[in-house]
């Protein structure tokens, strides 16, 4: 898991000129599509099998981690880097596991550790300090449009880590991961269409293409693949500690490719953000049931796409 998070800081890098010069709505198509196709095999053979363990609810589930938890969410990130400051929504990715555990106590039955109130509160707290690099004047509606977009994504993203979870004890993860990509395929799809930004694939630089393949193949699909293989079998309040990962490695990469660096205020945001989701992800509840009767899957061999 922590390997796939690491995977995930690579989306800075490739977003960030990215957002600046293609509309949101097309990049997030183009991330969905790619590695939709690459897996569509995949995919069909996961909506078999879902057709025969879903229930209502599942099917439901799908629908949220496709078109919220992985369209949607994505949307939102994009947006947030057009306001030149990416080091907002990178860091702000920190609050996933305050959002996942709180989904996890509501549909997976997960219990909430005592101290929960005292992680969220320190967790808003370095969220603050990260998201301003100067907290006490923080610009207007352009100061928290960012944040507030990349909070928002966050939410909808641990929300994906508890509904992951959930049909990941149905389905096995390489078609989970498809069935995902399909679904929100359809949402970016319409969002597309909506905002009549399909005309923008045809100015695309060779730079920007190039951009975009990877971004839709590294942090996109390698990074799920072995993050929800990772996720299998894990609770989902004790899996997005190795999200930790993910800062570090987009932090590194930016700094090194852009120069970015961070206020005294945001290392200290920072500080408290790792120190809080830390000390939640290594003090276990008492009992990790997932509220979802695990079926026996069909022994179906998974061989990783030759493309990738």
């Amino acid at each position: 898991m922590a390997l796939g998070a690491a995977m995930w800081g690579t989306d800075p890098l490739l977003r960030q000129g990215l957002a600046l010069n293609v509309p949101s709505p097309a990049i997030v198509a183009f991330e969905q599509a790619l590695p939709a196709v690459v897996l569509a095999p995949l995919a069909w053979r996961g909506l078999h099998r879902a057709l025969a363990v879903f229930n209502r609810r599942d099917w439901a589930a799908l629908v949220v981690l496709g078109c919220g938890s992985s369209a949607l969410a994505t949307l939102l990130f994009t947006l947030a880097f057009t306001y030149d400051r990416p080091d907002t929504p990178v860091l702000l990715q920190q609050l996933q596991p305050l959002f996942a555990v709180a989904g996890a106590r509501v549909l997976l039955g997960e219990r909430l550790q005592h101290r929960y109130g005292l992680y969220l509160a320190g967790g808003l707290v370095g969220a603050y300090l990260v998201a301003f690099p100067h907290p006490f004047s923080i610009g207007g509606v352009a100061g928290w449009a960012p944040a507030l977009l990349a909070v928002t994504a966050a939410a909808l993203w641990g929300l994906g880590t508890v509904l992951g979870r959930r049909l990941g004890a149905k389905v096995p993860f390489a078609e989970l991961t498809a069935l995902r990509l399909a679904t929100g395929l359809v949402a970016a799809a319409v969002a597309l269409g909506v905002s009549g930004d399909g005309s923008a694939y045809l100015h695309l630089s060779a730079k920007a293409v190039l951009a975009l393949v990877l971004l839709a193949l590294v942090p996109g699909l390698l990074s799920l693949l072995i993050y929800y293989r990772g996720l299998r079998g894990t609770p989902a309040a004790a899996a997005t500690l190795g999200e930790l990962a993910f800062p570090f490695t987009a932090l590194v990469l930016d700094y090194l490719a852009f120069g970015a660096k961070l206020s005294a205020s945001q290392w200290l945001g920072l500080g408290v953000l790792v120190a809080t989701i830390t000390t939640m992800g290594t003090v276990r509840a008492n009992g990790t049931p997932t509220g979802v009767e695990v079926p026996q899957l069909e022994a179906v061999p998974v061989a990783a796409p030759s493309s990738v």
